[in-house]
């Protein structure tokens, strides 16, 4: 078998090379389009570690399964207050925000 000189690439590069640098209009796109993705693997984890269903985090929070799978996939924006009651009433979790 022939060896490869695989190199791995900084994520960072890969972003550039293919969005622009951070704060061209292709890249704002994308940053703005992943935070949608980036929320739904945060819920997914913390509902995955509060052992729940995406069924029973739904009825906790009175919505449907659908939601949570589309929020989960980062198909569907969230509102605040929607992402508060699944972290706070869904999960059994404290929400705070923190500005960097």
């Amino acid at each position: 078998m022939k060896a490869t000189n695989f190199q791995p690439v900084p994520f960072e590069q890969i972003l550039d090379e293919k969005y622009g640098k951070i704060g061209s209009p292709d890249r704002n796109i994308y940053e703005e389009e992943s935070k949608a993705f980036r929320i739904g693997v945060f819920i997914k984890q913390a509902r995955i570690a509060a052992s729940l269903t995406q069924e029973e985090l739904a009825l906790r929070i009175g919505t449907k399964k659908s939601y949570i799978s589309r929020l989960e996939r980062g198909m569907c924006d969230i509102q605040l207050n929607t992402l508060i009651r699944i972290i706070e009433r869904g999960l059994g979790r404290k929400f705070e925000i923190s500005i960097l």
